[in-house]
This record gives structure tokens, sequence and C-alpha cells, in this order.
């Protein structure tokens, strides 16, 4: 897989069945290995490694309805009162960050009602926290680390 714009972690990774395979920390189970999957692993890393977010905060690819219309988000963390801190957007490295981009995850958020959003292709990543009173995001240069 391509480097990406991440600390170097390790991760396990076995093949079966033709398939190159991942394990996710947060569902614990080997998920198949796709370029998108790749970018989502290292975001988990990074907050639970880097941002110090407890791992129990961290959900990942959950169902939700938007509009009447079934959406999957890519990672939620949870502040301990259940209230949403976080949440994130992942691409494939190819894929290149956009207004769609961040129009998707504005959609998500207006139900999800996050204090911070991210955008992350693996190679570009966009953090921005949402300001509810006059609902506008302001870019940041890193999202904060993990505060009880």
């Amino acid at each position: 897989m391509q480097l990406l714009n991440f600390p170097s972690y390790d991760f396990r990774v076995k093949n079966s069945q033709n398939k190159a395979l991942i394990f996710d920390l947060i569902r614990k189970k080997f998920i198949v290995l796709t370029p998108e999957e790749w970018v989502r692993q290292h975001v988990v890393i990074y907050l639970i490694n880097d941002k110090k977010y407890p791992q129990s905060h961290i959900n990942v690819e959950k169902q939700i309805v938007i509009n009447g219309l079934k959406k999957r988000y890519d990672v939620v963390v949870f502040n301990p009162d259940g209230t949403i801190h976080l949440l994130v957007e992942c691409k494939a490295p190819e894929i290149k960050i956009s207004q769609e981009t961040f129009d998707q995850i504005a959609r998500y958020n207006l139900d999800l009602d996050a204090t911070y959003l991210m955008v992350t292709n693996g190679m570009s990543h966009f953090y921005c926290q949402m300001s509810k009173s006059d609902e506008k995001y302001q870019f940041l240069k890193q999202i904060p680390e993990f505060s009880r």
C-alpha cells in the first residue's frame, strides 16, 4: 500500500482468498484492505496514538439515515457524555479533496452535530471546528488532543 502523510504505524495485515486484509482495532476483525480502508486505519491509529483519544470513544463505519437516505460515516469520536466530538470523512489517496467532500461531511454533520470535522485522503488533511451559532466552520491546523 501507498505511504501516507501520517506517522509510520504497525498494522496487522494478512492475505485470505487472494485478498489483503487489515485488522481493525475498533471493529475487532479483519477488513478488506482497500485504499480508503488504508486511510481509515491510519486515521484510527493516529487518533489513538498521537491525539490520545480512547479507543472506547471511537466508532467506525456505521450506518446513519440522513433525509431518509442510508449513509455511512467513516469515523466518529464520542465525548464521554455521548455527544459527538469529531466526525471524520476518509477518501482513497487518489481522490482529490473537493468542495463536494466538504459538502458531504457538512450534510452528515447536520444530523450528527460534531464539534470538529476532519477530511482526509491520507495525503492531505483538513480540520475544522464547527460554530453551531452561525453554522460556519473555521479551519484549524490540527484537531485538539483528547481532554477529559
